[in-house]
């Protein structure tokens, strides 16, 4: 994309053949066109949903006699001209088509022109927030997966967003005809694209069980039938409370209740003091058992009604050209679709709780997509769907099945040494209190505290130690390097060969001494790297030898 102003004269008109016209709906060629004006009541209700804290607060301040009143004069004023302010956005925001580029014009006080050339666009997606989805309206995000920057098209109707991402993504493909992996382009052999290629005429296969190879009616892009990979079983809910992220959830909002407990009027409820001072009376062990049940229930409330919200309808779709489109969402929808040549891999995670109940998560490893170059596909599901699904969307079977070859013993006892410098560390501060920190009180402990925290620690450092080498190992496909780590939230990583772009062997003090290294695969998706820790140097060598042959010339002279 570029920031740069649109070129002046007549844009040409010749384009490639077989492309689509400008559907009605979103504007002609050289026809500045402004967004829904329905978009006029979306902005007040999006500046006032900001300012509802601020004003909260500033209410709940006066009430309680504490509060400033120029903040509270100030606070309407600021809301007001946040509404203006949004309100003028859509007078200053246009957009329009010419032969070759989708162009965006805003700004208020300062001007900004962004231009994205339309035979390069790879991604269109869509997003309706239930203010949106009330007023007939949608978000359209236009991307061309050079990086993660976006055009959003804030203020579409639901029609114009439909057509024009079918537009966009159909201008692409014409411009660059075989992209998708298998899908050969006129005078090409299917097949033959090099490390993408499969048999000639095959088909993605499906993931059984989860909808399995059923296409849907005809597709949006050109004859073809889309190809459903999967598809929201509510059998799944049951894997909901089992995400650790939900848990965390849970934590900040207990701890947030506790900051303001003390602001919570209980003391003048005569019921609620009486009931609380019997639950004080009774035994700590009912006390610490209620709150146990409240935490769980509040845990599995969340995490299901979470889940819900996130993954509603959820469709995983190999598109009739190739790109894979994921629909999901209950109060915000969004559609996100992938260039299937953007994809580099996927990576299979497991967290410590998921693991207990054979379920994992699957996210794919795309060049120009998220901040982070990864796309969430699959929420927390059978391991086996989870595999199944990832294993059609690599075209390969087994990286997410097979036997790892593991790092040894000499990795074994690196792994071990440096999680007890943690234990170590901690017993040190139970020790050896410090004045600076104002913890003398330490030393009126018992003189085998430390001790017993050394002990404690060390064991569960222990225990986490050896997972994380059990969990450590790395194989090689014909056409993927895999890599797994961790210990508590286990993650394999699934890169595709063609994808290395350059590898980095780095070796601690340590590691020297015990012939290991950290052997890094560079790429130019998701985080841009994929780490096999405490390998040993030799087979560090010949893994990245045989995944690039010919990368490592010369370097082991």
């Amino acid at each position: 994309m570029s920031g740069l102003p649109p070129p002046t004269g007549e844009p040409r008109t010749a384009t490639a053949p077989g492309t689509p016209p400008v559907p009605a709906g979103v504007g002609g060629a050289q026809d500045w066109q402004r967004l829904s004006p329905r978009m006029l009541l979306v902005h007040p209700v999006r500046a006032i949903r900001s300012m509802i804290v601020p004003i909260a607060l500033v209410i709940f301040g006066v009430s309680r006699g504490d509060g400033n009143s120029f903040w509270f004069w100030a606070a309407p004023v600021f809301a007001v001209l946040a509404v203006l302010f949004g309100v003028l956005a859509w007078f200053y925001t246009r957009y329009r088509f010419t032969q070759e580029q989708l162009q965006l014009r805003t700004g208020v006080l300062s001007r900004k022109v962004v231009t994205a050339p339309l035979d390069r666009i790879r991604s269109v997606d869509l997003e309706s927030t239930p203010i949106h989805r009330i007023l007939g309206l949608t978000k359209a995000k236009v991307g061309t997966g050079v990086d993660d920057t976006q055009i959003e098209l804030d203020g579409l109707t639901r029609d114009q967003g439909s057509e024009l991402r079918t537009y966009l993504l159909r201008r692409s493909e014409a411009a660059a005809p075989g992209a998708y992996r298998g899908v050969a382009a006129p005078g090409e052999v299917a097949g033959s694209a090099g490390p993408h290629a499969g048999d000639p005429g095959e088909m993605p296969r499906g993931a059984p069980g989860v909808g399995g190879p059923e296409s849907a009616p005809q597709g949006e892009l050109g004859g073809q039938q889309d190809t459903e990979l999967a598809r929201i079983d509510w059998g799944w809910l049951r894997y909901a409370p089992f995400s650790l992220s939900s848990l965390v959830v849970v934590a900040g909002a207990l701890g947030v209740l506790g900051q303001f407990g003390d602001d919570l009027p209980i003391d003048e409820i005569g019921v609620v003091e009486d009931a609380w001072a019997w639950v004080v009376a009774q035994a700590v062990v009912l006390l610490l058992a209620g709150g146990l049940l409240v935490l769980v229930v509040v845990w599995l409330v969340v995490s299901t009604a979470s889940y819900v919200l996130n993954w509603w309808n959820l469709r995983l779709v190999r598109e009739a050209g190739g790109k894979i489109r994921t629909t999901r969402g209950l109060l915000t929808t969004r559609s996100q679709t992938i260039e299937s040549s953007k994809i580099r891999g996927v990576v299979m995670t497991e967290q410590f709780l998921l693991r207990f109940v054979r379920g994992a998560e699957l996210t794919a490893l795309a060049t120009g997509v998220g901040s982070e170059g990864t796309a969430k596909l699959l929420p927390p599901a059978p391991r086996a769907v989870v595999q199944s699904v990832g294993h059609a969307l690599l075209e390969e079977d087994g990286p997410l099945t097979m036997i790892l070859t593991g790092h040894g013993r000499r990795a074994r006892r690196r792994i071990h040494v440096s999680e007890q410098w943690g234990s170590l560390f901690l017993a040190v501060v139970v020790a050896v209190p410090t004045y600076w920190l104002d913890v003398w009180w330490f030393a009126s402990w018992p003189w085998w505290v430390p001790l017993a925290v050394l002990a404690v620690s060390g064991l569960i450092n222990a225990a986490i130690a050896e997972s994380a080498w059990r969990n450590l190992g790395h194989g090689l496909t014909e056409r993927h390097l895999v890599v797994q780590t961790g210990a508590v939230i286990r993650t394999r990583q699934v890169l595709e060969r063609a994808g290395v772009i350059g590898w980095v062997v780095h070796q601690g003090f340590f590691q020297r001494r015990l012939g290991l290294a950290d052997l890094t695969a560079t790429t130019a998706a998701g985080s841009e790297s994929v780490v096999a820790p405490n390998i040993p140097l030799g087979v560090a060598l010949d893994l990245a030898d045989a995944t690039t042959p010919g990368m490592l010339a010369g370097w082991r002279a």
